[in-house]
């Protein structure tokens, strides 16, 4: 019965990896065909088919390549050029895929904001993205003026709404452009290794990373979903994450769009709306990440919650312990996770279903892997070398570093970052063999025996909360601009039934120091999951003797007050900044304090 078991698990395997696979094998640094390409074959396909719905109104893949082609001509009108960049800066909505589809169209590439940012954060982003103009709606046009005063350079704000001062409006614009595609010859000499797209990384905490998604990453999402999750036209796929992120905009667009699917989208994920919208839209599939999956569960028991048609969640960031409650209480048959970066070379999928796995490379595939685990000395922040000067790989169950080796082919290769010294970083070299290549993840990893990987921790002063990567030092440097902050070590601890770690801020204040205008600034100055959960209040900080701040002893802590000294709060979503009691701690621990 076991041997049966094992045969059936790799069958599952293997079908799924030969799926994806046969998908991404043509794609090509040196080829014409572009991500634009791709989707163009879809609509001329599916063209009367439903592609996206949004807030009750549905548009065929028709009428999406239509709005595309619109804004490919407004992008010419505008004089854009080839190579040049516009910032999308946005929310959810019908137009928001049509946007960068339509400018990929005539070689523009367009910068994903992340459209909750704001401030410096935001001028950040719009500065290293070299943007030619933004584009904005009546939510994010405010925000975008608040922070125009933060930037290098003026910036032309084109407005899909209501259009005041110098701000032009996009909505009248677009009424002379043409529904027709523009003509091929404006990126005729366009190639897949160029860049179709600027995503974010860590864009949290105001100091974000703009990755350099290629056409060839590009087409890497959205085919490799389209094969590994094994949609088809039937398939209605929910996707409530935010469409700046490759995981919503492109893996799950891709498993729906590039396989005549369709997709219902929400400006928002909503737990209290999901099940019952889900079965109204007739929806298959949905998309996650860890938190949305928690929400889920967190939720009081329905029956809208299995009487849905879903058949496949897939996404990445899923815990062990909700994984068989997500399968059993919501009847949902399979679960596919998967590992991957924004910026990186290093992909895996958990085809096979393995509770706890964010992917597999089995031993007998070894060779057809670039991602390998080695030895990482975690207070050096440094990999561990032989004798011979290179790394040492794990063994199964050794926890190590996940690394990816740089070839020149599609699924190999490594586009890195706008800010060429940061992709330089992330390169080890002389890993096996001189000479050689690999990408660092910043992933801690271990597998087991069969080849399964496991996640572990980031590595370093970044944690992960609300599906987001949250620098601790970037957090500190704002705190320390707080009137009365004299210090700040700024870590995630571990809260019991949710997903990541908590931001919690040590801090050495002084007498003007004022808690309730400490959480005031805080507002104002971060996103609301980069905003430290907890605060403590310390006399002095712990320092090394090369004067790092020290996290660990404070790490151990946690937020309870039975063993921390000195003033405590916590973060009420109603109230800001409230002292935490033994009650308030024991209510946190059973998931009754909305974090």
């Amino acid at each position: 019965m076991a041997l049966k078991a094992r045969l059936q698990r790799e069958w599952r395997f293997v079908r799924g990896l030969n799926r994806t696979l046969k998908r991404v094998k043509s794609i090509a640094p040196d080829s014409p065909n572009l991500i634009c390409d791709d989707i163009q074959a879809a609509v001329d396909q599916w063209r009367d088919r439903t592609a996206m719905t949004f807030e009750g109104r549905t548009i065929s893949y028709g009428e999406l390549d239509a709005i595309a082609n619109r804004f490919a001509h407004w992008g010419k009108g505008a004089n854009l050029r080839r190579g040049q960049t516009v910032a999308l800066f946005m929310p959810n909505r019908l137009e928001y895929f049509a946007i960068w589809y339509g400018l990929s169209k005539i070689g523009v590439v367009t910068a994903l904001i992340n459209n909750q940012l704001s401030g410096l954060a935001l001028a950040h982003c719009l500065s290293i993205s070299q943007a030619a103009c933004i584009i904005v709606d009546a939510e994010t046009s405010p925000v975008f003026e608040a922070a125009k005063p933060l930037l290098e350079r003026p910036l032309a704000q084109w407005v899909m709404g209501p259009a005041h001062g110098d701000q032009r409006d996009l909505v009248q614009a677009l009424k002379s452009c043409s529904q027709l595609p523009p003509d091929k010859v404006v990126r005729e000499d366009i190639r897949a290794r160029d860049t179709a797209l600027l995503i974010f990384t860590s864009g949290t905490t105001g100091m974000p990373k703009a990755a350099r998604i290629t056409h060839v990453r590009a087409q890497l999402y959205m085919r490799g979903f389209a094969g590994s999750t094994g949609a088809k036209a039937s398939d209605r796929i929910y996707v409530a994450l935010p469409l700046y992120h490759a995981t919503g905009g492109l893996c799950a667009l891709g498993a729906a769009l590039l396989n005549g699917g369709s997709v219902f989208l929400r400006r928002k994920f909503s737990a209290s709306h999901f099940w019952g919208e889900a079965i109204d839209e007739g929806c298959t599939m949905f998309v996650y990440i860890g938190e949305l999956c928690r929400y889920l569960v967190n939720q009081p028991p329905s029956e809208d919650e299995t009487r849905h048609k879903i058949r496949m969640a897939f996404g990445n960031g899923l815990r062990p312990d909700i994984w068989p409650v997500m399968k059993q209480r919501f009847r949902i048959p399979e679960i596919l996770e998967f590992y991957g970066s924004t910026e990186g070379n290093v992909s895996m999928f958990n085809f096979d279903g393995r509770e706890g796995a964010i992917g597999r490379a089995p031993k007998w595939l070894r060779k057809q892997f670039n991602v390998r685990l080695i030895q990482f000395d975690v207070e050096t922040e440094e990999p561990i070398r032989g004798v011979n000067g290179l790394c040492i790989e794990c063994g199964p169950g050794q926890i190590g570093e996940c690394i990816g080796q740089i070839g020149g082919d599609a699924r190999t290769e490594y586009s890195g970052y706008v800010d060429k010294a940061a992709s330089e970083k992330k390169i080890l070299h002389d890993v096996f063999e001189k000479g050689d290549r690999w990408f660092a993840t910043g992933d801690l990893m271990k597998t087991d025996a069969d080849g399964y990987f496991y996640f572990i921790d980031r590595i370093g002063d970044t944690y992960r909360w609300k599906g987001e990567n949250v620098s601790t030092n970037e957090v500190a440097e704002r705190l320390l601009g707080v009137p009365g902050v004299k210090e700040a070590n700024v870590y995630g601890v571990a809260v019991e039934g949710a997903e990541g770690r908590g931001g919690m801020a040590a801090l050495v204040v002084g007498p003007e120091f004022d808690i309730k205008a400490f959480g005031d600034e805080v507002a104002r100055e971060l996103p609301a999951y980069a905003q430290p959960v907890f605060v403590r209040i310390l006399p002095s900080l712990d320092t090394t003797g090369t004067f790092k701040t020290r996290k660990m002893d404070l790490i151990a802590d946690g937020y309870d007050p039975g063993k921390i000294k000195g003033p405590l709060y916590f973060h009420d979503a109603k109230k800001g900044y409230v002292k935490v009691t033994k009650s308030v701690f024991e209510k946190i621990g059973a998931g009754a304090v909305k974090l």
